[in-house]
């Protein structure tokens, strides 16, 4: 039964517990070859509703649990508690919480996963990562190219992305593992200065242990990867690699074995095609004095 830490002691966020917490339930559901529909008739609800409920979609109820840990047949106490704890940590708030408001579904599932993930690699082919930016980068994107129009709003998007950034000075931080096109040292985003202090932030925290960086050459560009994307990879055996790839009007999850080996092969490419971090830094340091 888990509690909400895997073996690793990487700290689960609330989006974890209910994917876990739903994954648990539909082992013992079929373990005690209940269909989803009986399931769902046990607590008022669906077939759709217990889908929803195993793939931690939605939240839970303390009543509902109960009622289905005894029709699966989970009578011992401890094992029960164990359970309703669970379903209380998935329902606590996220930090992330007080930015719901700006937020859509989508990307508030994701972030929750991020805080979760005990390996984060990303590709970007047109600006530096979120968790790499600094507040003025992220300012002039969030204000689209206008920050001296900033607005409340986009004060609190840039909070939303500096509070992100702290998952990777945690003590059980993720590793992270970047890819950019080297493009992205070349779009001239917020003007020299940003720019300037944006490079010289990459070259501070990439001397963290846990975060990677490597450019791709113009010469190789594009070959690898044609969009952007995020691979996401737990150390809980519930929780499934995703790969995350947002577009304009929402974003796509994909967790199949095929799809994730796609993509497992896309970023050994990189790997490969990329600057080592080595050459990256010295990539970096060069396109600062040209400034």
């Amino acid at each position: 039964m888990a509690d909400g830490r895997n073996d690793g002691g990487q700290s689960s966020g609330p989006t974890a517990r209910r994917i876990v917490l739903g994954s648990q339930l539909r082992k013992l559901r079929e373990k005690a070859e209940i269909s989803r529909a009986d399931a769902g008739y046990q607590i008022r609800g669906s077939e759709s509703k217990i889908s929803r409920m195993e793939l931690g979609r939605v939240g839970f109820k303390e009543r509902d649990v109960e009622d289905l840990l005894s029709m699966y047949g989970v009578t011992e106490k401890d094992e029960r508690d164990q359970f309703i704890s669970l379903v209380r940590q998935s329902n606590e708030p996220g930090w992330w919480h007080r930015y719901s408001d700006l937020m859509p579904n989508w990307f508030t599932d994701y972030v929750g996963l991020e805080e979760s993930a005990s390996r984060i690699q990303t590709c970007e082919l047109q600006f530096v990562p979120g968790l790499l930016q600094t507040e003025e980068y992220a300012r002039v994107l969030a204000s689209h190219g206008r920050p001296e129009l900033s607005t409340d709003e986009t004060e609190r998007r840039v909070a939303l992305r500096a509070s992100r950034q702290k998952v990777l000075h945690r003590t059980d931080a993720p590793k992270l593992w970047a890819v950019i096109d080297e493009s992205v040292l070349q779009r001239p985003i917020g003007g020299p200065r940003v720019l300037r202090d944006q490079i010289d932030h990459l070259l501070e925290v990439t001397r963290l242990p846990n975060i990677s960086l490597q450019v791709v050459p113009y010469a190789l560009s594009g070959y690898a990867a044609e969009s952007s994307f995020t691979m996401l990879r737990f150390t809980e055996p519930e929780l499934p690699d995703l790969v995350y790839i947002e577009h304009l009007g929402g974003a796509v999850y994909l967790d199949r074995r095929e799809e994730i080996e796609t993509y497992s092969r896309v970023i050994d490419r990189l790997a490969v095609d990329a600057e080592t971090p080595s050459q990256t830094r010295q990539t970096l340091i060069k396109r600062r004095a040209e400034i």
